[in-house]
C-alpha cells in the first residue's frame, strides 16, 4: 500500500442515497466494506463526516430560524449522528473504532485529544472524528483537513459521487473533462469546488495532498490507497 495513515472525508448528504433525508443503511454498509478492505490491508484509517443530510447551518440563518453560529453548532451535532451510524456499520463488518467528538459528550464519545487519536490509529482502530472543529464558521472540509494535519495523516481523501476534479460540472456540461492532478493554485484561480478555500490553504500549507474520487464505486478507496492514479484527482 502506498499509503500508511489516510483521512476520509464524507458528505452527510452521500448518506441520504436515492432518499430526499436521513441515513440509508445500504450506503452505511457499503461505506463499511470499503474501510474494511483498506483496514484489512494495514492502512490507518480517519474519518470526518458531514451533517449536510439532516442539518446545515446556512439553512438554519436562510430560514431565520437562528443566527450563523447556533446553527452551525446544530450542524456539528448532525454530524455527530451520522459518526455515530458510522461507528455501527463498521462495527458491524468486525472493524474497531473510536468516536471522537470535538463538543464534549461523554456518555457516547470521547473527547477529541490529539495524541489519543494517533494512539488508536496506531491501535488499528478506525478514528471517527465529530462535532467539525468544535468552532462555528468552519466547515467539515476545514475540519478534515485540519485533523489530517494533527494525526500525520499522508493523504485527504474527499469521497464524492462524481469521479474526480473536472473543468466544469459534468452533470451540467457534457465537454468537461476531468483533472488527474491539478495544484492547489489551479484550484484558486479556476475557482473550483474542490473543498473550501480554508482546508485548501491548510492543505497547501503543510503539504499534505487531496484526492477527489468517487467513493461510491466499489474497490476506489482501495485503489487510491493504493496509488492507482487512474482513479479519481490528485491535488498537490
Amino acid at each position: 500500500m502506498k499509503y500508511k495513515r489516510v483521512l476520509l472525508k464524507l458528505s452527510g448528504e452521500a448518506l441520504m442515497g436515492d432518499q430526499q433525508y436521513g441515513i440509508d443503511p445500504k450506503i452505511l454498509e457499503q461505506y463499511a466494506r470499503e474501510v474494511k478492505r483498506v483496514v484489512d490491508m494495514g492502512v490507518e484509517v480517519a474519518v470526518v463526516i458531514g451533517g449536510g443530510n439532516i442539518f446545515r447551518g446556512v439553512q438554519g440563518v436562510s430560514g431565520g430560524i437562528v443566527d450563523r453560529a447556533q446553527g452551525d453548532y446544530m450542524g456539528m451535532l448532525a454530524t455527530v449522528i451520522n459518526a455515530m451510524a458510522l461507528q455501527g456499520a463498521f462495527e458491524k463488518y468486525g472493524l474497531k473504532t473510536r468516536l471522537l467528538s470535538a463538543i464534549k459528550m461523554e456518555q457516547i464519545s470521547e473527547p477529541f485529544i490529539r495524541r489519543r487519536a494517533i494512539r488508536h490509529l496506531e491501535k488499528g482502530r478506525v478514528v471517527i472524528f465529530g462535532a467539525g472543529t468544535g468552532n462555528p464558521y468552519f466547515t467539515t472540509d476545514s475540519a478534515a483537513s485540519l485533523r489530517a494535519v494533527e494525526v500525520g495523516a499522508e493523504l485527504v481523501l474527499k469521497g464524492t459521487r462524481v469521479d474526480g476534479i473536472y473543468t466544469a460540472d459534468p452533470e451540467k456540461d457534457k465537454n468537461a473533462t476531468r483533472f488527474e492532478t491539478i495544484s492547489y493554485q489551479e484550484v484558486y484561480e479556476r475557482g473550483l469546488n474542490v473543498m473550501d478555500m480554508t482546508a485548501i490553504t491548510l492543505c497547501q500549507e503543510n503539504k499534505l495532498a487531496i484526492v477527489v474520487f468517487d467513493m461510491n464505486k466499489e474497490g476506489n478507496f482501495l485503489k487510491v490507497c493504493e496509488g492507482d492514479n487512474s482513479v479519481g484527482t490528485l491535488v498537490c
